[in-house]
């Protein structure tokens, strides 16, 4: 005869359960989010992994709390670069290549940007845990490129962001234009720049003509 299950086991169990929902959800997630974007069926991620949409919601309460969960691990990618970045010596470069590793990551998912953008001042999303840590990692390389003289000062990192967000929507919006973000990114850039300052190499970070030997 099988032996009972003891009540220790049985949350044990259910916890197990559980976290291999979550995991699946996360990993169906990832890929509808990849091919369809984020505005991708959540009945069918929930379907695809396997589980009732009453789980899903459970484990995710709203989309951007699923969103948010998918994104972590690329997040945490960008805030370990921008620690990196803090040591180059060129700090408007270390500013512009976080920005466009920014541009790069929210490419990849259609309708990211517009999420980020729509959420950027609403504490109250889930999103929100990705875009603090975010700004915070984005004000030291500022407030770096703003001691260097090369942003003025009065920029704030929330202004960036969303300029950068937008960026990435025109880019998403334009595919057949691969060199646009940058272009847009350069200009933006240049239009932060202090008054009289000379203009930067594209994606150096130096004014024009301080490399010439």
């Amino acid at each position: 005869m099988a032996e009972a299950e003891s009540p220790q086991e049985r949350p044990r169990l259910k916890r197990a359960d559980a976290r291999r929902n979550y995991d699946r959800l996360l990993a169906e997630a990832r890929a509808a989010f990849a091919e369809h974007g984020t505005g991708a069926s959540l009945e069918d991620i929930a379907r695809h992994a396997n589980v009732g949409i009453g789980t899903l919601y459970r484990h995710f309460p709203n989309r951007h709390a699923l969103m948010s969960a998918v994104f972590e691990e690329a997040v945490s990618d960008l805030l370990d670069r921008s620690r990196a970045l803090l040591e180059d010596p060129q700090p408007c470069s270390a500013l512009v290549t976080w920005l466009r590793a920014i541009i790069t990551h929210a490419g990849e998912y259609r309708g990211l940007s517009r999420a980020l953008m729509s959420a950027s001042h609403d504490d109250s999303s889930a999103l929100s845990r990705c875009s603090r840590p975010m700004r915070e990692a984005g004000t030291a390389l500022l407030v770096r490129a703003q001691q260097a003289g090369a942003v003025r000062h009065g920029v704030s990192i929330g202004d960036l962001m969303q300029l950068t967000n937008a960026i990435a929507l025109a880019a998403e919006e334009t595919p057949e234009e691969p060199e646009l973000a940058d272009r847009l990114l350069m200009l933006t850039l240049r239009g932060l720049k202090p008054e009289g300052s000379a203009p930067d190499e594209p994606g150096t970070g130096r004014a024009a003509g301080s490399a010439a030997a």
